[in-house]
């Protein structure tokens, strides 16, 4: 492949990122200084190589967090009154007030994946061969349609599942951090479950914790070819959700989308870094929502150095990142170029008749 569709894809990337402007700049853009990020383990089971994601139910294991003690719970829980979450937040806390004069933070990442869409019932049924040939690249079959894929039922009942878990675990028996930030990506299947999770929780939250998102451009899912992944404009987005907040620089239209490419996986790990600069550099919060998908949490995972681990719809991990500010240029990645739709090997349309 030329090098010109890279470079034309890049361009338009870097573009957006551009026109955030200052204000959200990604660290180190100057080449002073870089961001580096590592999973901190031992607190979740989601970080346990010997726990399987296959089978993983965050709502019966308290999020993953894992029954142990912590340095600090001599002089915070004397008494041993005190919740497992209550004690992880108080140690969290000692970790960043301990580090507040150096260039450490740290912060807890709680992201989660939409609920099932329209496009993830389609590709079962089509089988994901003929899905990323051919149906991944139309809006719809003429009786279902997944350009910018909304929720199914199934998806809605995923996240209100969510919602149930976090109305309980809000509870003073369990104490669970609630978020101080909400970060959620601009494709309707994840603002729609971050509402559902979210919504209707104002009397669980704390008063300086609402439920006050931001919908930000680069947490979307992997960029190009499938429409699935190709976010309405953002106007319906405000329509629709118009109490939320649209990060600077947001475009009316998709300018990142292509017809013709599809983002590497490599591009999108550096992508979503960008974003964990973006939000590391300006956002002074500890715990962090983040509602996205299957691919931009795997990303991040990688960005993070935790082991892959992956989420079915509508699923939940909990990531204790340390972050450190340090000196010169970040040392250099390989990124590989987009690549265009496989050629289907058989016919992809037989099953057309029935639908989807």
């Amino acid at each position: 492949m030329s090098n010109s569709p890279f470079l034309f894809f890049s361009t338009v990337l870097l573009a957006f990122l551009f026109s955030m402007g200052e204000a959200t700049q990604p660290y180190g853009a100057s080449n002073t200084s870089h961001i580096n990020y590592t999973t901190v383990t031992g607190f979740f089971l989601q970080d346990d190589p010997a726990t399987d994601p296959s089978n993983f139910d965050y709502t019966k294991v308290n999020l993953g967090l894992i029954n142990r003690t912590y340095p600090t719970d001599g002089s915070f829980d004397p008494s041993g009154t005190k919740t497992q979450w209550q004690r992880f937040a108080h140690y969290v806390g000692e970790l960043n007030r301990n580090a507040s004069a150096t260039a450490v933070q740290y912060k807890l990442l709680v992201m989660g994946r939409h609920g099932e869409g329209d496009h993830n019932v389609a590709e079962a049924y089509y089988g994901t061969p003929a899905w990323d040939c051919y149906w991944s690249l139309l809006d719809g079959n003429g009786t279902s349609t997944w350009a910018d894929a909304h929720l199914t039922q199934v998806g809605i009942d995923q996240a209100l599942v969510a919602n149930a878990f976090w109305a309980s675990a809000l509870e003073p028996d369990v104490a669970i951090p609630a978020p101080q930030s909400y970060y959620v990506s601009p494709l309707a299947r994840c603002l729609a479950t971050a509402n559902y999770t979210f919504g209707g929780l104002e009397e669980k939250l704390p008063e300086d914790r609402p439920f006050k998102p931001v919908v930000k451009e680069l947490l979307r899912e992997s960029l190009g070819l499938h429409t699935c992944d190709r976010r309405s404009s953002k106007t319906w987005i405000r329509e629709n959700y118009p109490d939320w907040a649209i990060e600077p620089g947001f475009t009316e239209d998709d300018e990142l989308w292509s017809a013709t490419l599809r983002e590497s996986s490599t591009a999108q790990v550096a992508r979503l870094k960008t974003l964990l600069d973006d939000v590391f550099t300006h956002d002074r919060n500890t715990f962090i929502s983040l509602t996205s998908h299957s691919g931009s949490i795997r990303s991040v995972l990688r960005a993070v150095g935790h082991r892959d681990f992956s989420l079915l719809t509508g699923a939940v991990i909990p990531v204790l990142v340390r972050a450190e500010t340090r000196p010169g240029p970040a040392p250099p990645t390989v990124i590989d170029p987009p690549t265009t739709a496989p050629t289907c090997t058989v016919d992809p349309t037989p099953a057309a008749s029935s639908g989807a």
